[in-house]
């Protein structure tokens, strides 16, 4: 298996070559998508002829409406696209603002203020969305501006059914926020199957439709923004907006098994740890032989991979523009040999012992095919659900809790249990870590899998043991979706998560308790797969059961 950044000579050289004669007719095109408003009106704008792209923005502004717990343009995230045979990643993550410092969720004693980082407008990060959006569109899209953000528009005026799942990490959300946030003003009436409108967002959507990009960092909305800063003692100021900047970056490239695999490079960890869960199992596939699936012996090799991959994730991984993120050696093969030498296949490495190989909740993802081959991957995110619970007055929308994603102190779990160190450190105009990791994997320069979740930490851990059940075991897009799914990942000591969809009980459970491993059901579902498999011309799709959302081919 190799593994490279794009601008890897040969390979760049090899999948140019192969775009000049890029020519693909599939049967139609496809979405899969977190709810069925997002999906609808992805299939709509493909069936009007626009490109992946083009049902990529309408898709994300629909979001921004219809599933508010997550779909926004108040946060930040990636898109890995593939165009006309090239493949190109778009990182539109949030920035901490210039007047953000390294200890400022710290009390004086030096210990992290509980919740700081999470609730409330301190917590927010410079939103990237529509900065994202507008970048990609203007590279990419077909079809006007205006036109993609008048269904989200609709859908914020006459309004959409609240659905049974609109809660995933936060059931308590209302009186999380009660205190110190507007959130309950704005969505405390959500009921859930009754219709809920915004009409502050309806008309926040119909201005940056009118006048673009421009609208949201320099305009009215910045203005509201910004006033919502000063008077919740925010940090983001209208420098903040009118610096911010979407940047197009090399995707990482796996090439593995014939295919080749691109997904995220930092600042996000997701691709780097796909990288090496990929890489690390090659190396072990003598282990694997004759496994069966998510019995105990399988359970125990994933963890032993995952918990290097998390010792390597805390200590190397952060913006590249503040930090020498050391990629190429993460994912080199002699190192990924040395880290398959450490895996035991029969009993639990001690944890205090799995050191950083070298030496010295709510998010959302979509997936898109259209007809000509052309592929989005697109996760974005406010953090967990309904970020930090402040909504621009005025503007009717969330913002993110993306603050939270740095290392508040080295050595301190984040939200997600994860720990982090100085490379992830705050620092002003700095892009925080993230796991998120949109991804498509391409045989002969054709895509054959478009995919991505959210889940925070698991989002990887999630595609990784999806992509073992197609490739491995053989199954059917749906079923690998659908299977069990675990996650550990170096701490807590020991834990293997599982999740109620899904529950790892019964001998299997014995089994590894009898090995050493603490089962802990998580308590929220184990992401939200949205995958699309291109067989020939033929278009499968895949929406994951733990969530609503909805898979639709356009012929």
């Amino acid at each position: 298996m190799r593994i490279v950044m794009f601008q890897s000579l040969a390979l760049g050289a090899a999948i140019l070559s192969s775009s000049a004669a890029f020519a693909v007719t599939l049967e139609g095109g496809a979405v899969a998508a977190p709810d069925q408003y997002a999906a609808q009106v992805a299939a709509d704008i493909l069936k009007k002829g626009g490109n992946a792209v083009d049902a990529a923005v309408a898709t994300a502004f629909t979001l921004a409406v219809t599933y508010p717990e997550a779909g926004n343009i108040g946060g930040g995230g990636f898109m890995t696209l593939y165009v006309d045979g090239k493949p190109y990643f778009l990182d539109y993550r949030e920035v901490a603002p210039k007047a953000a410092t390294r200890n400022m969720y710290l009390d004086d004693k030096g210990e992290v203020i509980e919740n700081l980082s999470l609730v409330g407008a301190r917590a927010a990060g410079v939103p990237g969305t529509v900065m994202g959006l507008w970048e990609a569109h203007q590279k990419f899209g077909k079809m006007k501006w205006s036109e993609l953000l008048t269904p989200a528009i609709g859908y914020a005026k006459t309004g959409f059914k609240i659905a049974d799942k609109q809660f995933q990490y936060r059931d308590d959300a209302q009186g999380l926020f009660k205190s110190g946030t507007n959130f309950n003003d704005y969505f405390g009436s959500m009921k859930r199957g009754e219709t809920f409108t915004q009409p502050e967002l309806a008309q926040t959507l119909e201005r940056i439709a009118d006048k673009g990009v421009s609208e949201f960092y320099q305009g009215q909305t910045a203005d509201l923004l910004v006033a919502q800063m000063k008077a919740d003692k925010g940090l983001i100021t209208k420098d903040d907006l009118k610096d911010y900047k979407a940047l197009w970056r090399n995707p990482i490239a796996i090439d593995w098994r014939g295919n080749v695999v691109y997904t995220a490079p930092p600042p996000s960890s997701g691709g780097v740890a796909l990288a090496q869960l990929l890489g690390i199992k090659e190396q072990r596939a003598a282990d694997f032989k004759g496994v069966e699936h998510n019995s105990a012996q399988y359970i125990h090799l994933l963890a032993e991979i995952e918990k290097r991959v998390f010792a390597d994730r805390a200590d190397y991984l952060g913006d590249p523009g503040f930090t020498k993120v050391p990629v190429d050696q993460l994912v080199a093969k002699d190192y990924l040999a040395k880290r398959a030498e450490q895996v035991d296949p029969k009993a639990i490495s001690v944890t205090e012992t799995v050191r950083p190989g070298l030496e010295s909740h709510q998010t959302t993802h979509f997936s898109i095919v259209d007809r000509q081959g052309n592929a989005v991957s697109n996760t974005y995110t406010l953090n967990l659900d309904y970020g930090s619970g402040v909504v621009v007055k005025g503007a009717g929308f969330l913002l993110n809790d993306e603050m939270d994603d740095f290392s508040s102190k080295p050595g301190v779990a984040n939200a997600f249990g994860v720990v982090g160190g100085d490379a992830n450190a705050i620092a002003p105009g700095k892009r925080m870590l993230s796991s998120m990791s949109p991804t498509l994997v391409t045989r002969d320069g054709k895509v054959t899998l478009v995919i991505g979740t959210p889940g925070g930490s698991r989002i990887f851990t999630s595609i990784f043991q999806v992509m073992n059940n197609l490739y491995d075991y053989g199954m059917p897009l749906e079923r690998a979706v659908a299977a069990q799914r675990v996650h550990h990942q170096l701490l807590p000591k020991d834990t293997i998560y599982f999740d109620a969809y899904a529950p790892l009980e019964g001998k299997t459970a014995d089994e590894l308790k009898k090995m050493g491993y603490v089962l802990e059901d998580q308590g929220w579902e184990m992401g939200d797969i949205q995958a699309i498999r291109v067989d020939g011309d033929k278009l499968e799709t895949a929406s994951d059961p733990r969530g609503r959302g909805k898979g639709v081919i356009v012929k």
